[in-house]
C-alpha cells in the first residue's frame, strides 16, 4: 500500500489560500503559516499529518499527495473541509 508524509494548511476561502500561497512563494515558512492560519488541529504541529496510506484522506487530497511532485506547495485544493495548501514530504 502506498504511503506518504505531508503537511497542509486548511482555510475557509480560496482567497485566503491564495494569499498564503503568495506568502510561501515569497519565502514564508510552511510550518509558521500552518501554526498561525490552519483550521486543522495539525496546524499546531506545523501542518504535519504524519504518515498515512492512500485512501485515508478525501479523494481530492489523496490525488495531490500521491500524484503531484513532492516538496512543492500544491493548491488551493477544495474539499468538504475547506481549502488546502498541500506539501508532500515523502512518498513510497
Amino acid at each position: 500500500m502506498a504511503r506518504a508524509q505531508a503537511l497542509h494548511i486548511l482555510v475557509k476561502t480560496k482567497e485566503e489560500a491564495d494569499e498564503l500561497k503568495t506568502k510561501l512563494a515569497g519565502g514564508a515558512k510552511f510550518g509558521d503559516l500552518a501554526r498561525k492560519h490552519s483550521l486543522c488541529p495539525s496546524g499546531k504541529n506545523g501542518g504535519s499529518l504524519g504518515e498515512f496510506q492512500r485512501g485515508q484522506m478525501v479523494p481530492a487530497f489523496d490525488k495531490v499527495v500521491f500524484e503531484k511532485p513532492t516538496l512543492e506547495v500544491h493548491g488551493p485544493v477544495k474539499t468538504k473541509f475547506g481549502w488546502h495548501l498541500i506539501k508532500t514530504l515523502s512518498r513510497g
